[in-house]
């Protein structure tokens, strides 16, 4: 194994003392949702409002408004729309799915922002994880649920 020269250390070690100065200067709260089969990660940093996802804007992403309203919710129940920078990373499931894993990690988030808000948060619902899961295809059978028709003779 090869020995880094003295010089290569302490470019590393600017390298980390870089990266803690830049995570201390940033301040975010962290709220993990899942909803169906999708995941969602949000990040709350203070800001004026912009809701990223994925890299993408929030209107390109969510192209439904009731995908979106879903999303807002627990932001406008607390009063707190423009006080945050939203970033969201979405993964797995639909539309749907996504934005209620969404709302979750955003009322996640709040929390831990604001332990105060919990009393209102949970009161409308937004702390509680929906746990109805995608039923699997049984095998023989035409899906979850349905059956091939019967035949007596």
């Amino acid at each position: 194994m090869r020995v880094p020269s003295i010089r290569t250390r302490r470019r590393n070690q600017l390298r980390w003392r870089e990266r803690e100065t830049r995570s201390l200067a940033l301040v975010q709260h962290l709220g993990t949702g899942r909803r169906k089969r999708a995941v969602a990660r949000v990040f709350l940093r203070s800001g004026k409002g912009q809701i990223t996802v994925n890299g993408r804007s929030f209107e390109n992403y969510f192209p439904s408004e009731a995908a979106r309203a879903i999303v807002r919710q627990p932001l406008l129940a607390t009063e707190t729309a423009d006080k945050f920078d939203i970033l969201i990373t979405a993964a797995g499931g639909g539309p749907t799915g996504q934005a209620g894993a969404a709302k979750l990690g955003i009322a996640r988030a709040l929390l831990e922002f604001n332990s105060e808000l919990r009393a209102k948060l949970k009161e409308l619902g937004f702390l509680t994880r929906d746990a109805r899961q995608h039923e699997r295809k049984k095998y023989g059978q035409k899906g979850a649920r349905k059956r091939f028709q019967f035949s007596k003779r």
